[in-house]
This record gives C-alpha cells, sequence and structure tokens, in this order.
C-alpha cells in the first residue's frame, strides 16, 4: 500500500497508448481512438479479476458509492446504517441522494457491531453499509443474514481494502453491490477513480447510466443515446483507466509484498505482552494493507503517540480516535449541519444526535488503536529497525507509567 509506491514502464505504455489517439474521454470518438478503450477493458479485468458480473468505473470511490446507493433505489428519507469509523465518503455519498445515515458503534474488528446494527434498525431503514476499513472485512455473514431477517440491502464500501476477501470471495462482489475506490493512496489507484460491482444486471445499466447524465448508450453516437432517467456526471477518464490498467496486473504481487511486511511487522509487535491486535473475520482474506494493534488504555495510548511524534517515527502510524477524516468524535461539520444548502428536517434531526449520543463503545476502542500502513517498498532491515523503534517507545512509555504507580 499504496500501488503509487510501484509506478513504472506499465503504467508509461498505457497513458501512452491514450496519449498517441488524443481522446481522453471513455465514450465516443470511435474512429479517432484506434482501438483504444483503457475504462472498457479496465471494467472487463476487474470482474475477471475479483469475480463479479459487471463493473461500473467512475470518477472517485465517492461517486461510486453515490452511484451504487441511487442505482439500489435509495433515496430522499431511507435510512442507511453504517459504522462510526470510515472515511467521511461514505456519510457524504449517502446525503448528497437524500438518504439518512445513521452512525452506530464499531467492534474490535473495526468494523460494524451487529449488535449495534440489530438496534439500530427502524421501519425507514433500507440498507446496511458495512465498510470493510483498513484492509479487512467486516463480519459479513451475520451481516448478511440480518438483511436476509428484515429484507434489507447491503451495500459494501470495500474502498478501503481492495483484494481482500471472505471466505473466498472478494469484499466488494458479496452483498446487492460493493464498491472500490482507487484513488492516489489506495491499494491499485488510477491517480482518482472507483468502480461499482455487483451481479444484477439491473445496478450495472442503472449505474452506467447514471455517470454519464442518464445515457442509455445504445445509440450509434452519443447524440443518439436515449435518456431514461436523470443521471449525474461521474464518468471515469481514459488517462485515469489507462492508469488502473496496469496497476491491477500488479495486484497479486502487491498483495504478496503487503502480507511478508504485515507479518514481519507483527512478529515484531507481538513480543511486547501489552499489545494486541484487531479481530480479522477471515485472516487469510486480510489484504494486509494496515497492521492495527491496541495498547491496554486510552492513556497509554496517548502517550506512545505523543512520544513517537516527539521521536518522528509517528508518520505511517494513524491514531484514528483524533483524526478529522476518519472517525465520527471530529466529525463537528457533521453533527453542525455545516452544509451550504439546505438540508430536510429529518436529516438535521439525526445529525443533533450524534452531538448528544455517545458513542462509547467505539470511543473504548479507537482511544486504544493504532493503524501503521504497509508500505510496498520496505526493506526487511526497514521493518526491524520500524519495529525496534515503536517497540522503544512502547516500552519507555510503559515504564515511566508504572514507575509513577
Amino acid at each position: 500500500m499504496p500501488g503509487y509506491e510501484f509506478f513504472g514502464d506499465e503504467e508509461k505504455k498505457e497513458i501512452d497508448d491514450v496519449m498517441n489517439t488524443g481522446i481522453l474521454m471513455r465514450y465516443g470518438f470511435d474512429a479517432q481512438r484506434k482501438g483504444n478503450w483503457k475504462a472498457k477493458e479496465l471494467e472487463q479485468k476487474i470482474t475477471e479479476t475479483f469475480g463479479c458480473k459487471y463493473a461500473q468505473l467512475t470518477s472517485s470511490g465517492t461517486s461510486a458509492l453515490t452511484t451504487a446507493i441511487a442505482a439500489l433505489g435509495i433515496g430522499h428519507g431511507d435510512e442507511v446504517i453504517m459504522p462510526a469509523f470510515t472515511f467521511v465518503a461514505s456519510f457524504e455519498a449517502v446525503i448528497s441522494v437524500g438518504a439518512i445515515p445513521v452512525l452506530v458503534d464499531i467492534d474490535e474488528s473495526l468494523t460494524l457491531n451487529p449488535d449495534a446494527v440489530k438496534a439500530a434498525i427502524t421501519s425507514k431503514t433500507k440498507c446496511i453499509m458495512p465498510v470493510h476499513m483498513c484492509g479487512s472485512m467486516a463480519d459479513i455473514d451475520t451481516l448478511k443474514n440480518i438483511c436476509e431477517e428484515h429484507n434489507l440491502i447491503l451495500l459494501e464500501d470495500a474502498c478501503q481494502s481492495i483484494g481482500a476477501t471472505y471466505k473466498g470471495k472478494h469484499v466488494g462482489t458479496i452483498g446487492d453491490a460493493g464498491t472500490f475506490s482507487f484513488d492516489f493512496v489506495k491499494t491499485i489507484t488510477c491517480g482518482e477513480g472507483g468502480a461499482v460491482l455487483t451481479n444484477s444486471e439491473s445496478v450495472y445499466i442503472k449505474s452506467d447510466g447514471y455517470t454519464d447524465h442518464g445515457h442509455d448508450h445504445k445509440g450509434a453516437d452519443r447524440g443518439a443515446d436515449l435518456h431514461p432517467f436523470v443521471g449525474y456526471n461521474y464518468r471515469i477518464s481514459e488517462l485515469h483507466a489507462a492508469i488502473g490498467l496496469a496497476q491491477i496486473g500488479k495486484l497479486n504481487n502487491f498483495l504478496s509484498i503487503q502480507r511478508k511486511n504485515h507479518a514481519l511487522l507483527k512478529s515484531i509487535l507481538t513480543t511486547i505482552p501489552e499489545v494486541t491486535f484487531r479481530k480479522i473475520h477471515d485472516e487469510d482474506g486480510d489484504s494486509c494493507t494496515f497492521l492495527t494493534w491496541f495498547l491496554p488504555d486510552a492513556d497509554i495510548t496517548a502517550d506512545v503517540v505523543a512520544e513517537m511524534r516527539i521521536q518522528n517515527i509517528l508518520a505511517g502510524n494513524f491514531y484514528w480516535f483524533d483524526n478529522n477524516w476518519h472517525y465520527i468524535r471530529k466529525w463537528d461539520h457533521l453533527k453542525n449541519n455545516g452544509f451550504l444548502n439546505n438540508q430536510s428536517e429529518q436529516l438535521q434531526q439525526q445529525l443533533k444526535k450524534y452531538s448528544i449520543d455517545p458513542f462509547h463503545l467505539s470511543d473504548a476502542i479507537m482511544g486504544r488503536c493504532i493503524s501503521t500502513a504497509i508500505s510496498l517498498t520496505w526493506t526487511q532491515d526497514q521493518i526491524m529497525e520500524k519495529g525496534e523503534k515503536i517497540i522503544r517507545v512502547i516500552k519507555k512509555v510503559l515504564e515511566d507509567k508504572y514507575a509513577s504507580v
């Protein structure tokens, strides 16, 4: 993680194919593009690589989520249950279609707590949206059973876990639809981009039109297309798709390196009895983009983070509890209805709850949690050095704490 660490001749070749024609748009200009259809080719590669029937590329992971939500028929007033630990794009996409994000607690897998999900279901609930955070997966079987029991949609936000699997199936392909992000720091990158994955022809056809102003793409040219419904411009460019086409061919290599580096770093941190690790619902399926570890309590964790900062080794280690982008604790703009335009009364009332109702279960987890991003370029010596530096910091903090007791 991330794929840009291995940019090379493969990406340059795919980009050159596009630049030699001058056709950067994914649709039309058939004669001028000389047979180059990078977006179409990447969509085919996605279906082959991840084992789904259909893939629709988009301009970002956020637009992929928005597209999938709309294509699944989720809209005004519908409630979507999602975790309090995710990237802000998850709730942004829900709000963008007029739906209501219902944020609930996580468990030590850093994904949706199934008990919290059950408790949040109301007559307005339309969808459960697990977010497969930091390279690993949610408890999909349990969440799928809840969906079936209550006749709900299961939409997987797999933007952070490309390549992860659950019981042999790639995350993002198990629910009614799933989404990937190919932004600059993802496992494979297009620079900017995303994808909707689905096994439903109906969801795919709607996603195809929704990302391109409602075009049905059945005409002899774009001017002859009909527009069965209103859509938006969430298209990916051929340049971005070209980069992704090179990257997807490297995915297995990326995953192999990540898993090796992850295992070595974990083996080093395991030597500290006070360090524990996140729950993984399928250990073999972890894509290993992050090694997530816990310390005994929030005070010790905060002190370790502070000492890592003092020793200039905090880079690449994420204390999500204080992170502005990924955990509800710092989402003041959401809690305070920080919108540029008017929003529904239902949404405003829901968001006010997040300033009042505590997330004690999630706080108890996130306050003890640090995630270390796994680089593809680390050498064994560098991993050993990083692990030893982290251990020295942890030991120092623990010794200082015990000495003061």
